[in-house]
């Protein structure tokens, strides 16, 4: 089952890929002028913080869209987490992502987003029923927001989700975007 979903990610990603090649290459053949490109190029992302007795974990996950026109837009980003545990686990999480938003509404945001995360975790000795582990998993989410301005607030939920390898306690996520 696993497999078959990892199939269907990676047809997503291959198919989401060519579609942004067509569409740039098409949109950088009307338009050579690269002031405009930039223009419509927004820069953005997310900070994470969370701590409390003997736990910490820190995240940073930047990203850059290009606005085809005020409905759709599509993307990249980087991810990077870090959690601890004293005496217990740490681990590491680094990624990227491939995200598509449509906007059929100036409030309204609707986003689907492929994440291929290289997780990394690293028990204490005293646990040994958890294993070390070191793993690729991918995460597949949709979502809906209400936008304002630069702002979204929203939620999102994984389709690929598998509570034994996700990152995340549930497949539902909420979630707030930044852009300048």
């Amino acid at each position: 089952m696993i497999k078959n979903r990892i199939k269907t990610a990676k047809k997503i990603i291959l198919n989401s890929v060519i579609l942004c090649f067509f569409v740039i290459s098409s949109n950088a053949q009307s338009n050579t002028d690269e002031n405009t490109f930039w223009s419509n190029v927004q820069f953005g992302g997310g900070v994470g913080l969370n701590f409390g007795n003997g736990f910490f974990s820190g995240a940073i996950a930047p990203n850059a869209i290009y606005n085809f026109n005020p409905y759709v837009a599509t993307g990249v980003g980087l991810n990077f987490q870090y959690s601890s545990q004293r005496d217990v686990f740490k681990s590491t999480v680094v990624g990227g992502s491939v995200i598509g938003l449509f906007n059929p509404y100036r409030e309204l945001q609707l986003s689907t987003e492929f994440e291929q995360l290289y997780v990394n975790r690293d028990f204490d000795e005293q646990f040994v029923s958890n294993v070390d582990d070191s793993y690729w998993y991918p995460a597949l989410f949709l979502g809906a927001g209400y936008r304002s301005g630069n702002v979204t607030f929203g939620i999102r939920y994984d389709v690929l989700y598998d509570e034994d390898k996700s990152i995340q306690h549930q497949a539902w996520m909420p979630f707030v975007r930044f852009w300048f």
